[in-house]
């Protein structure tokens, strides 16, 4: 079995150690470690970090293989340092039956760059009508424990109560998409001065943040977890503070660009930066950094959400909503989290790979830089200052809102289970 040994690295930024892998697993961490029969890596001046964890990622297949494939998703992946994702289900047909969330684990496992955990659908065709099958899809191959209808809103409540108690049965999730749809007919970006002075129709907040104060109180009144996809807005960080504090088992997300970017981009009209939930403005994005910064949101994830040209090169009003997201995430929350010292790296390992591999039940990811751990790494050089150019994605899609943005940190290797996915910052 083939061994590597990474030396001089900065473990979750502290301090520097060895980390020689022998096979599948961390063999030893410390300092002057034999590099005998082994591949060395010298990390000097790298972090390194466990295996990144997105909990939220939309691979298409099957059915939209002209935005992505699970092959060219988890190339894309493996890119920005994950070794697990966890795909969405609104696929056609969608992945709310056991065949196909078992295809669908089926392809990742085929693929090789990194782990594919399949989401299920919480209602038949996420028409929000009639429950998928939960169970089944729990018990199939794929072993299901996080449930959502992203991109669409369970909306029902007398739907989402049962879909939670359901779920609780087996330690399952439901992710909601918080949209309140009748506050949202005809939206086109977040409600607001903006959104007034263009003449666009206005995607109010308290559209995300009724949905989340109903959602808390429907989990607290049964005892199960519910898991906020995308929060955005200020008012969403307080209600699920709020709810925190009062015990309610609620986890939250938020995604690097809406850590980032804010509505004044809409102002160009470049459907680059047409996204759901839309864009919010700096003081929401200055509100989700405080928030991820003091544990209020758990993680981040990427939503990343491909789509084929024609779908975004076009009017506004007509282009598809969504940014592709997992090769840029980590310069992302480097610039904003790090570089601004609301996180350490070790708050970052934290919120990208620890935290959402415990929400998602991700066996073998997030976990400790110690012997005898599954050897799933990544390793970032964090003074990298490169532009963002989408010819070099990986993912078959390019609506990213960063071409030409200079952004910070770049991942050097990424390891699944041991096996290089990435060497010097190009796919294996």
């Amino acid at each position: 079995m083939s061994k590597t040994l990474i030396r001089g690295a900065q473990v979750l930024g502290g301090d520097v150690q060895d980390v020689l892998i022998d096979g599948e697993t961390i063999a030893e961490v410390g300092t002057g470690l034999s590099a005998e029969g082994a591949t060395v890596i010298v990390a000097d001046g790298q972090i390194l970090l466990p295996g990144l964890v997105d909990l939220h990622t939309h691979l298409r297949e099957p059915g939209r293989e002209d935005s992505e494939t699970v092959l060219t998703g988890t190339r894309a992946a493996a890119s920005g340092g994950f070794t697990a994702v966890f795909a969405m289900a609104n696929t056609h047909p969608v992945a709310d039956t056991a065949g196909v969330v078992e295809q669908v684990y089926r392809l990742g496992k085929e693929s090789g760059y990194c782990d594919v955990q399949p989401i299920g659908a919480v209602t038949v065709g996420l028409e929000g009508k009639k429950l998928a099958e939960l169970g089944a899809m729990h018990d199939s191959a794929a072993g299901v424990t996080v449930f959502s209808d992203d991109g669409k809103c369970v909306d029902d409540a007398v739907i989402m109560r049962r879909a939670l108690e359901y779920v609780k049965a087996f330690g399952g999730v439901v992710a909601q998409h918080a949209q309140e749809p009748r506050l949202t007919e005809g939206a086109q970006m977040n409600e607001g001065i903006v959104s007034a002075e263009l003449g666009l129709g206005g995607w109010p907040a308290v559209a995300e943040e009724s949905i989340i104060a109903r959602d808390v109180l429907l989990a607290e009144h049964v005892g199960s977890r519910v898991h906020i996809c995308h929060l955005s807005t200020a008012g969403s960080v307080e209600i699920v503070r709020w709810a925190k504090s009062r015990g309610i088992d609620v986890t939250a997300e938020v995604t690097p660009h809406h850590l980032l970017l804010t509505d004044e981009l809409v102002r160009s009209y470049n459907p680059v930066y047409k996204v759901n939930p839309p864009l919010r403005t700096e003081k929401d994005v200055l509100a989700l950094r405080e928030a991820l910064a003091d544990g209020t949101i758990d993680i981040v994830a990427t939503d990343h959400a491909p789509h084929p040209h024609e779908d975004k090169d076009c009017e506004w009003a007509a282009a598809a909503m969504g940014m592709v997201g997992l090769e840029t995430a980590l310069s992302v929350v480097q610039q904003t989290m790090v570089e601004t010292g609301l996180l350490d790296w070790a708050g970052v390992a934290d919120r990208m790979s620890f935290a959402p591999a415990r929400i998602g039940r991700a066996t073998g990811h997030g976990r400790p830089v110690s012997a005898g751990e599954p050897a799933n790494l990544t390793l970032v050089d964090p003074a990298y200052r490169g532009v963002v150019d989408p010819a070099d994605f990986a993912s078959r899609s390019r609506n990213t809102p960063y071409e030409g943005r200079e952004l910070p940190g770049r991942v050097t290797h990424t390891f699944l289970r041991g096996r290089a996915t990435v060497v010097d910052g190009k796919l294996a």
